[in-house]
Order: structure tokens, then sequence, then C-alpha cells
């Protein structure tokens, strides 16, 4: 009998073992590693817009991109950055989905690459600071290109953000001084 138990005991130690391989095998798959770089350009006078404290691509400097963004779940971590969605804004050109251009007090987002290619205008929830906000992607924020024209002489975008109109952070609680970026969760509406 003692033999039975240790040897069903010595099972269970095994099954458990491969299940955690497997979910650590599994986990290691998920993970989104960088697709190559690129060198930044100096922007043309007047060429890159800083509104919302947006970052100017630098000559020389290396910026690393990404065709994918880290596995979507019911509470996916993400950076919320601010955006300016209006003609003239930070944000450049119309929005990609619809090419419009939207008012700062819409709660709209431009999502990473790789979590924006299924979600065009589609709604996401963001949760931060207890709070919830409902808010339509209506733009791609650039993983894999920057530093030109076309996306307003600003790096490429990592592969975790969340870039929001004043409207989502007002909705949030967040003011306007703390507004730039947070730490925040979101999921599929």
């Amino acid at each position: 009998m003692k033999k039975q138990v240790l040897f069903s005991v010595f099972q269970l130690i095994i099954f458990l073992s491969v299940l955690f391989l497997f979910i650590c095998l599994g986990i290691e798959a998920q993970t989104c590693d960088p697709s190559g770089n690129i060198q930044g350009t100096t922007p043309p006078p007047g060429q890159c817009n800083q509104e919302n404290d947006a970052e100017c691509c630098i000559e020389g400097e290396v910026y690393t991109t990404y065709t994918c963004s880290p596995p979507v779940s019911d509470n996916t971590p993400a950076t919320l950055t601010i955006n300016s969605f209006q003609e003239g804004g930070d944000g450049g050109a119309p929005s990609k989905c619809d090419e419009q251009y939207h008012s700062d007090d819409e709660p709209v987002v431009a999502l990473s690459t790789g979590w924006f290619s299924s979600r065009w205008n589609k709604f996401i929830i963001i949760n931060a600071k207890g709070i919830s906000k409902r808010a339509l992607v209506v733009d791609e924020c650039d993983s894999r290109v920057g530093c030109d024209d076309e996306h307003a002489y600003q790096p490429p975008c990592h592969n975790n953000i969340v870039v929001a109109s004043k409207a989502v952070w007002t909705a949030l609680g967040v003011p306007e001084s703390e507004q730039g970026e947070l730490d925040v969760t979101w999921s599929d509406a």
C-alpha cells in the first residue's frame, strides 16, 4: 500500500512538473520581441509638433520597432499616453480607421500596431485609478515605422501603448497637470 501511495505521489509530481513546463513554454511563446530598428533623422524646421510633450526623432538615435504587441487579456497592461486627434494636433494625419480628425472632447484612442489591426472602429475599456472608461479605437500608434513626415517625425510607438484623447484622460479623473503617461490596463469592450 505504501508503495502505491509513493508511486501515486511520484506520478502527481511528474504530472505537475510537465504541466508547469508547458505553461512556462506557452507564456514564453507569447512574448513580443523587437522586429528591427530605424535610424532617427532630424525633422525639417516646424515639422515635429511637440504638443502634449510629444517626442521628436533625434538624428542618429536608434529606435526599436515591433510588428507585435503583448497578448490581450481581460486585464492587459499598457502605458496610456496623450495625443490630440484634432487637425493640427500632435497626431499628425487623420485617423487611419475613418480618415477623419477627432475632437479632443471625443473618447478616442490609437493602439500599438500589434493590438490595432483587429480593433478598427471597435470599443475598448481602459482601467486606471479604479475608474473604467470606454473609448473608440480610431487610429494606430505605429510600432513599425516613424521619424518621417507621415508620423509627424515622432519615433515608432512602443508595443504596449494606448494613446488617448484628452476626453479619456479627463474621464479617468487624471488632472491635466498629471496627463502624459500612466500605467493602465485595458480589454475589449
